[in-house]
């Protein structure tokens, strides 16, 4: 099996990185960076998020798998203290690669003179202006008029992306097995002129948003974190992409444990 590991630059991801390296070379695998067939991030979200853009091209040949340098996170099953336990399950499984599914938004972007800008995005895509002045855009939803939006920007999260930036604002927690993803309003403003929802809104995986920005010099998307300027900007398009990313399940860590563990962390009350 051909496999690439990366990670970040700090000494303890550093140092599982090559721990795990090793074993695995040890026991045959190859390493390819071009061409694998499973690829490791060892650190944090952030070298997840970096590892799985470097291979987006490769969704339908690779498979991803996180291990964490410090607590465990939405796309991580490993810790750095079970790395012996982690190799052996590769090594076991190397020839049928246990995974699941998590879908990825698709983002479009089309100025007035007709070129394109393609994204996606595992966690979420924000859109928003650059200047302190506010966002205006006509929403629409499944190609029908929804509402004259004005406020900071708007973000549209994956089920995955649910507990991350989305939570922060308002959104709301999406179990990864349905597909969905959601529309979040950041600090919209509401009036006679620009009524919004101001409500998170679950969207179905065939159905897209439609956004009609005013005229400005100043917005940008993110898919990420990465983020991208845009020059007359008519419409942007977002929706779930035909693919989905695929993650090495070498073994089962229930979404809802995950967030219990990361924001409530208590105790069973008895």
């Amino acid at each position: 099996m051909k496999l690439w590991i990366n990670n970040n630059s700090k000494e303890k991801s550093v140092a599982a990185a090559n721990q795990l390296r090793s074993k695995l070379l040890d026991a045959g695998l190859v390493l390819d960076r071009r061409d694998p067939q499973l690829v490791i991030s060892v650190g944090g979200d952030g070298t997840l998020l970096s590892t799985f853009h470097a291979y987006a091209a490769h969704l339908d040949s690779v498979k991803f798998l996180a291990l964490h340098t410090g607590h465990l996170g939405f796309y991580s099953d490993w810790t750095d203290t079970e790395i012996d336990d982690l190799a052996n399950r590769i090594i076991e499984c190397k020839d049928n690669i246990p995974s699941t599914s998590y879908p990825l938004l698709d983002v479009m972007v089309e100025n007035k003179e007709g070129s394109l800008f393609h994204g996606i995005a595992i966690n979420e895509t924000v859109v928003r202006r650059l200047s302190s002045l506010t966002m205006k855009a006509r929403v629409d939803l499944d190609k029908e008029f929804f509402e004259s939006f004005r406020g900071d920007g708007l973000c549209f999260s994956t089920p995955t992306g649910s507990t991350a930036y989305s939570k922060s604002i308002g959104g709301a927690l999406i179990h990864p097995k349905i597909s969905v993803y959601q529309m979040i309003e950041i600090a919209s403003i509401n009036n006679r002129v620009y009524r919004t929802i101001s409500s998170p809104i679950i969207i179905p995986h065939n159905q897209q948003v439609d956004l009609y920005p005013q005229t400005a010099d100043d917005y940008v998307i993110s898919c990420d974190g990465i983020t991208t300027k845009l020059k007359n900007v008519r419409k942007i398009t977002i929706k779930l992409n035909y693919q989905r990313a695929q993650f090495a399940q070498y073994r089962h860590r229930h979404f809802w444990t995950r967030v219990e563990t990361a924001f409530l962390g208590q105790d069973e009350q008895k």
